[in-house]
């Protein structure tokens, strides 16, 4: 794999490549130029995880003609492909140097379910929401319980931002959780539910499962779960794939994409989906929206 990764900087086919090297025993996100080749020799190909990606993204946003390789695993793949069909990224520009973790039966599902089953300790089991629990099991609380342990779950926010931060596919210039209109400030924890919905609602067609917000999280929240409803919802309206699907993401439809993805297709589906959504959570007012939301999961 080395002499691969030196080969592509020697030959200019890249000018820089995004990998992991070992500083003072610590593998940190580091830039390989034809430079510091002789660096190579200390690239880390292990367990360290952080979203290279979007080191991509942010570097191809400021130099557009950059061309740029990076380490890739299957989660990485997905998120390319969603900054990708989001435009943040141009699929000429990137090359992959794969480094396979999923079982190849998960690569075409978006599914990062090898990730190693988290401690949940009794309380959060009692009160709060299980991290380990797949989908269909959270939804088995009567409504009720379901908004409760939710409520519980959020009320641990500290608003560190770390879920932000650490998303490969959070690329907005302006973030909406930043917005006083929107989100307030100076107290702890943030709205409940407000904050966290306003996120899962920006992971519709994005979140890749990679499960990076639930490491960074410092409270515990199970961020995964709530994403995976999210994304299942999308899969049922728009019979899209989140990082698999190669098409307009259905959501691009409300922000400025360029001309050739608007259409009627995809506007009346999320006319739709719109519809369909009033159906399952709207009762009336905005706290109405806020309980269902969360008693739907």
């Amino acid at each position: 794999m080395m002499d691969h990764i030196r080969h592509l900087l020697v030959s200019g086919k890249i000018d820089i490549f995004l990998a992991y090297k070992s500083t003072a025993g610590h593998p940190l996100s580091y830039a390989f130029t034809r430079d510091n080749l002789d660096e190579l020799e200390d690239i880390h190909y292990g367990s360290a995880r952080y979203p290279l990606e979007k080191i991509a993204a942010g570097l191809a946003g400021k130099n557009p003609d950059l061309k740029i390789g990076l380490i890739a695993r299957d989660c990485t793949q997905r998120a390319l492909n969603v900054l990708t069909v989001w435009n943040q990224l141009k699929p000429e520009s990137i090359e992959v140097v794969n480094l396979n973790c999923c079982p190849s039966s998960l690569k075409d599902h978006a599914d990062c379910s090898y990730l190693s089953p988290q401690a949940v300790g009794r309380v959060k089991k009692q009160i709060g929401i299980d991290n380990n629990f797949p989908p269909r099991e959270a939804e088995s609380f009567d409504r009720q319980q379901r908004f409760d342990r939710w409520t519980y779950e959020f009320q641990k926010c500290i608003k560190c931002y770390g879920c932000r931060d650490i998303c490969p596919v959070c690329f907005c210039s302006e973030c909406s959780l930043e917005q006083e209109d929107l989100i307030g400030t100076g107290s702890l924890p943030p709205e409940v539910p407000i904050f966290h919905l306003v996120r899962a609602v920006h992971m519709a067609g994005r979140c890749v499962d990679c499960g990076l917000c639930e490491e960074a999280c410092p409270a515990d929240i199970p961020l995964r779960l709530l994403y995976r409803k999210v994304n299942e919802i999308v899969t049922e309206l728009f019979d899209y794939r989140t990082g698999v699907s190669s098409g307009q993401a259905p959501f691009q439809v409300l922000g400025r994409g360029p001309p050739e993805h608007s259409g009627p297709t995809i506007a009346s589906r999320l006319r739709g989906g719109v519809e369909a959504l009033e159906e399952l959570f709207v009762e009336g007012d905005l706290y109405s929206l806020h309980v269902d939301i969360l008693s739907t999961y």
